[in-house]
């Protein structure tokens, strides 16, 4: 079964709601200066109130792995995604403590030298991560053999079935799912990961 990430969290409501509806990971950007930003206290306070099984995942760019590592401890989160052009030995220092997602953003066909990145997930994204722009599907043809492949760009409820098809190991979404940047919509939310997996429940009201 492809499981879920849902990404740009900032606010406690979200987290509690994604997490009730079947999401197995929750991402916080921690790239300062961009929309989703949130300050590592805010986030730990956050992962405070979640339950034991679902990933808490923090977002770097370009970000040395020193810094990523005090970070990480800081926020309290389990999995670092680096979503910038992070070298091999940056994910090989930081993978001494923690999984590394590492994220290859598709601006043509995917390059089938990414697979030899050093990570626990190889995901892609689209040319403007977080725009909800999205790229061709056949882009993704070179990597659709990895083990551990999540598909993030442009993902909504209406276009999810077609990627789902491709049996990603995750998918990763953000905008997709959002009333505005920073607000997450609960009826996406639920058309979202209602379509993941047996979990279905009502309409609240």
């Amino acid at each position: 079964m492809t499981k879920a990430k849902i990404c740009g969290i900032t606010r406690i409501e979200d987290a509690r709601l994604a997490e009730g509806l079947g999401a197995w990971a929750l991402g916080f950007i921690l790239a300062p200066g961009t929309k989703r930003y949130l300050e590592p206290s805010s986030i730990r306070s956050i992962v405070a109130e979640l339950g034991p099984f679902i990933s808490s995942v923090g977002v770097f760019v370009d970000t040395p792995p020193e810094q990523v590592l005090q970070t990480m401890q800081r926020a309290r989160l389990s999995v670092v995604q680096l979503h910038g052009s992070e070298p091999p030995e940056w994910a090989e220092a930081i993978r001494r403590h923690y999984p590394v997602i590492k994220v290859f953003k598709l601006t043509a066909p995917a390059n089938p030298a990414w697979l030899g990145y050093p990570c626990d997930g190889l995901m892609v994204d689209g040319a403007v991560p977080g725009s909800g722009q999205a790229y061709p599907l056949e882009w993704l043809s070179p990597l659709l053999r990895h083990p551990r492949l999540i598909v993030a760009g442009g993902l909504t409820p209406e276009n999810l079935q077609a990627v789902l098809r491709l049996n990603p190991y995750a998918v990763d979404v953000s905008s997709g799912v959002e009333a505005a940047p920073r607000l997450k919509d609960p009826a996406k939310l639920r058309q979202f990961l209602g379509q993941l997996g047996p979990l279905s429940l009502p309409e609240p009201g």
